[in-house]
């Protein structure tokens, strides 16, 4: 049932987290009082109390029951009604106290400001004696910084900031997307860039009274929702920690709800939130660009794990009607389906196994003895399955590009008969590689086999997917048109060492590619860590250029990692047993380089009482059920 019309009923982001701290039989009483309250947030039964020493005269306390009260901002002007808060009476009370809710009059979204001893706590992170004591944003003029979001009556605060250091202490002072601005400036960025990264929209006109119009502001969406079903309520409230459905940041709106001419490619560092942008993405397509009900939506991704958590996130994020119409599936399952739809007589091997292993070493004593074994695996997976090379006349025209190792007429004659040998021994047997099953369906594809199947096709984890695979998503939709293909990777996460040029395989984004700079999920510290690995290693942008990760940032710090290195394996097990101990077991993963090794783990853990869950690719992760994670 939707909404009266008279008025408009939103939810802040931080009334989820109280909510969700509360006892079981408390949530019991909110739900029902916000049962009610979406309703008619008129009804006489509803008391708006107002509280004399609140700085924000527009907030209010509603009596949930005797001990706790919600926080509502209940503006002079118009219909708006916001749930803020709810707690214990007096820790509700306290909240309020702290809190204003106002319209940015430069950017006209809504801000919170939160009540910080702002001196203090810069007293307590003091300049190194070596630094000079210069403002930190001194060589920005107020007005630039307003025009990010910084508020105006905040600036004598940010005046008094000397280090980067002094900044993540205040923190807390600013709405977020002052303080990501300011984390930006902070680390070098060009007023331009920041402006561009945080997808900053200024309104031709502000009214500050305006809260209706302030929640339709996309920064304000970062952190408020209007609820206009009665459904999209008890969803949130059904899972109140799961925001990624409910909130977005300004660039990844953008992202989700753009319009594009043709393919498009979305890079971005781990943690930006590049598969919930995919998500979203999905279903915004089939509920507002493709609404036919026989339109669908292809979501696919590489590995059968991840698309079995894709599928269950898009259970909580979409409508069931939306939801019929995407299909969640990773590609080697897609493809095997397609060809057994299609009658095809081979039997599809996935490398490595025994039975192509057996085939591979009788095939490479075919060629040349001036090579390894392991050069010829090389060369097959990166040049001449990825090619599709059928004769020598094909591998000697192929570029080799990338390969380190240069090969003359003479001796790539004497190596191709590996790989034909190889060829003849898979059709004896009705053998195809899952790269030969791809280029298989793709070819049955343009040649009109199999009917148009889909609208559009959202490809997340794009980094590990083959020229040839792209190949066939571009067949899969044959001739480029809007929305067709929305795709997402990051070649710094690549797993396999195969590259990809989208072009090379009929996918043209230019024009069209966007990237996402801030990490949600990772502290800063961890992410110094995992890039500094990367340092001087040229990464490429999935379509032959290289990919800068500069400006990828996480705004949020912890404790940088460590590495222990035990002289043996009882001490090992021994700290990861007091690490487990010292934390939440069942948000911690144990992840080894092969099963065999995780055996051992698992047995010894469980010897020391330690309950242990293993994360499997056939089935997504129950997060209710308790554990150590083991991958």
């Amino acid at each position: 049932m939707a909404l009266s019309n008279k008025f408009r009923v939103a939810v802040y982001d931080e009334f989820l987290d109280s909510f969700a701290r509360l006892p079981r039989a408390q949530q019991k009483k909110v739900n029902k009082f916000v049962r009610k309250f979406r309703s008619d947030p008129t009804n006489p039964s509803i008391n708006y109390e107002r509280i004399k020493t609140f700085k924000d005269p527009n907030l209010r306390t509603v009596r949930v029951d005797q001990a706790y009260r919600a926080i509502i901002l209940k503006p002079a002007q118009g219909n708006t009604y916001v749930l803020l808060w709810v707690d214990h009476h007096d820790d509700a009370m306290d909240w309020a106290s702290k809190k204003r809710f106002v319209i940015h009059p430069e950017t006209g979204s809504l801000q919170v400001l939160t009540s910080v001893q702002v001196e203090a706590k810069l007293e307590s992170v003091p300049p190194p004696p070596s630094v000079k004591q210069h403002p930190l944003f001194g060589q920005f003029p107020d007005e630039d910084l307003v025009s990010l979001g910084v508020p105006i009556e905040q600036m004598p605060e940010v005046r008094k900031i000397i280090t980067a250091d002094q900044l993540d202490a205040v923190a807390g002072a600013f709405p977020p997307e002052a303080y990501e601005a300011l984390f930006f400036l902070a680390d070098g960025e060009p007023l331009e860039a920041v402006r561009q990264a945080m997808a900053v929209e200024v309104p031709a006109k502000v009214d500050t009274e305006d809260f209706a119009a302030a929640l339709d502001n996309v920064s304000t969406q970062r952190r408020f929702v209007v609820v206009t079903d009665d459904q999209d309520l008890e969803a949130i409230l059904d899972a109140p920690l799961d925001k990624w459905r409910v909130f977005l940041h300004p660039s990844q709106r953008k992202l989700v709800t753009a319009h594009f001419n043709g393919p498009a490619r979305v890079l971005g560092g781990a943690g930006t939130g590049k598969t919930v942008v995919a998500m979203h993405r999905a279903k915004h397509l089939v509920t507002e660009v493709f609404k036919d009900d026989a339109d669908r939506i292809l979501f696919t991704t590489f590995t059968n794990n991840l698309a079995r958590d894709i599928q269950e996130s898009l259970r909580k994020l979409c409508p069931p009607e939306a939801l019929r119409r995407i299909e969640v599936i990773h590609l080697d399952k897609w493809v095997s389906d397609f060809l057994r739809g299609q009658g095809y007589d081979y039997k599809i091997q996935y490398w490595p196994n025994k039975v192509l292993t057996a085939l591979w070493e009788n095939a490479v004593r075919s060629g040349s003895d001036e090579f390894s074994d392991q050069f010829y695996r090389e060369e097959w997976e990166y040049v001449v399955q990825p090619a599709g090379c059928a004769s020598y006349e094909d591998y000697r025209q192929v570029s080799r590009a990338g390969r380190g190792v240069r090969l003359s007429r003479k001796q790539r004659k004497a190596i191709w008969p590996a790989f034909e040998e190889y060829r003849n021994l898979l059709e004896e047997k009705g053998l195809r590689e899952s790269v030969d099953a791809m280029r298989d369906a793709g070819n049955l594809l343009e040649e009109g086999r199999g009917k148009p199947l889909y609208r559009a096709v959202v490809v997340d984890e794009a980094q590990d997917m083959s020229t040839v695979a792209f190949r066939l998503l571009r067949s899969i939709i044959p001739l480029q048109q809007a929305n067709d293909l929305f795709i997402v990777g990051d070649g710094h996460q690549r797993i396999y060492r195969r590259k990809v040029v989208l072009s090379h395989a009929g996918v043209k984004i230019v024009g069209r590619s966007r990237k996402l700079y801030i990490n949600y999920r990772t502290t800063d510290e961890i992410r110094r860590f995992a890039v500094a690995l990367l340092q001087n290693v040229d990464v490429d942008d999935l379509d032959g250029g290289k990919d800068n990760n500069s400006r990828y940032k996480s705004l949020v710090h912890g404790k940088p990692p460590t590495i222990n290195t035990p002289e043996s394996f009882r001490e090992e097990v021994e700290a990861i047993h007091a690490f487990i101990e010292a934390g939440d077991a069942s948000q911690t993963c144990l992840v080894t380089r092969t099963n065999k090794l995780l055996e051992q783990y698992e047995a010894a853990l469980e010897e020391l009482g330690v309950e242990t869950r293993r994360l499997r690719r056939s089935e997504a992760d129950d997060l209710s059920v308790p554990g150590l994670r083991l991958a």
